[in-house]
């Protein structure tokens, strides 16, 4: 009673008693995506309270909210397909990251028409599940959101990980989003063995952060004559904190994962705000981890900043050739009993400024947030070639 009202009615649907799970008692056999799909209804037309629920200030669809239903709804998905396919008792479905999430930019999303959110898995590893999302109005029918969340399922006890029940595609259209999902996979395995291995990646990012690092140098040491449209990293932050409350509980009794993604969401729109001088336009939400789990009672401290821009929207000219702006979110656990403090999760957001033709270029401030940029930008040219395939 105290959640989002259709988060609260996804976790009602799973705390449910499951009836058919027997009919699926063995990993020999593979369950098809549709067993998993999933559909929630936005009544916004007929349900007034729904619709000031959701609302935004400027009358459209709160998109906040929106990553909040996202979040619970994978969830739900993978945990059908985990129980009904088998595993029994139920593993511990927890999100592992969010591979992209992104807006159709010549949809806006009305508060005055019904939308409707649906999804399946799309993609199955050994312990890991892809889970493929959009969100589209009833007038339109075309997507004006499509979302891939990752999930893994970990034993209860152990909290190791636990094999789940197989996919198995069966129209043409499965089975083109069961490649790309395990291509995906294999890309994040292969980013993550050229971390380890200091390879050509590292070359890559040191190169990349030097050359945005020498720019840095008027700003650091003559700031009066630096080139005034340019800004350091430094000047763009914003920051909030509060309380991790009970009311913002997840069914393990942790903090929800979706409140975080709304809160940084939220903190992410208003650095956009305060740097562009304008309404920002959301764009995509690009590969958000997971790192630690977050309690009740834990001090939330979040912290945001332009990382770069783009003046003309990129090589894809996203938005129309709009400026784009890259913002990062930190979420951090601290405890000052112990003087500690960690990362829990890092937010990538793009906006476009729809009502500007040029925005201020970001420059480092020191050689450690050039590599935090240079970092970011390889990861989203290697995004933007994923898309061209």
């Amino acid at each position: 009673m105290f959640q989002n009202p259709i988060v609260q009615q996804l976790w009602e649907v799973r705390h449910a008693p499951s009836s058919t799970h027997d009919s699926y008692s063995s990993f020999s056999t593979p369950r098809p995506p549709s067993l998993s799909r999933s559909q929630i209804l936005y009544p916004f037309s007929s349900n007034p309270v729904l619709a000031e629920t959701y609302k935004s200030p400027w009358n459209e669809v709160r998109f906040g909210k929106i990553l909040e239903d996202l979040d619970a709804t994978a969830g739900n998905i993978a945990f059908s397909h985990c129980v009904k396919g088998g595993s029994w008792p139920a593993p511990l479905i927890v999100t592992a990251g969010i591979d992209s999430i992104q807006l159709n930019p010549t949809l806006r999303p009305s508060i005055k028409t019904d939308h409707i959110l649906t999804g399946q898995i799309s993609w199955v590893g050994s312990s890991s599940m892809e889970i493929s999302m959009s969100v589209c109005g009833e007038e339109e029918g075309e997507p004006w959101l499509l979302a891939k969340f990752t999930f893994v399922a970990r034993e209860g006890e152990s909290g190791g990980a636990t094999k789940i029940v197989e996919l198995m595609p069966e129209t043409d259209e499965e089975r083109v989003a069961f490649r790309i999902g395990e291509a995906t996979a294999m890309k994040k395995k292969e980013r993550r063995s050229n971390l380890k291995s200091q390879s050509t990646y590292t070359l890559q990012m040191e190169h990349l952060a030097s050359t945005l690092f020498s720019k840095s140098g008027p700003h650091l040491k003559m700031p009066s004559l630096a080139c005034p449209s340019q800004i350091l990293i430094s000047q763009t932050e914003l920051h909030n904190s509060f309380i991790a409350q009970p009311q913002q509980r997840n069914m393990a009794n942790r903090i929800f994962g979706g409140f975080l993604m709304r809160r940084a969401f939220e903190l992410a729109f208003a650095t956009c705000y305060n740097f562009g001088g304008g309404r920002p336009k959301f764009v995509e939400v690009d590969d958000i981890s997971f790192l630690e789990p977050v309690d009740v009672g834990d001090l939330m401290v979040f912290h945001a900043r332009v990382l770069y821009t783009l003046e003309d929207g990129g090589e894809l000219r996203l938005d129309g050739g709009k400026p784009l702006v890259m913002i990062e979110v930190e979420a951090w656990v601290q405890d000052p009993k112990t003087v500690e403090s960690k990362i829990s999760n890092r937010f990538y957001f793009t906006f476009s400024l729809p009502d500007k033709d040029t925005c201020r270029e970001v420059v480092p401030g020191d050689l450690a947030e050039a590599k935090r940029m240079a970092s970011r930008m390889i990861a989203d040219k290697e995004q933007e070639e994923a898309r061209r395939l």
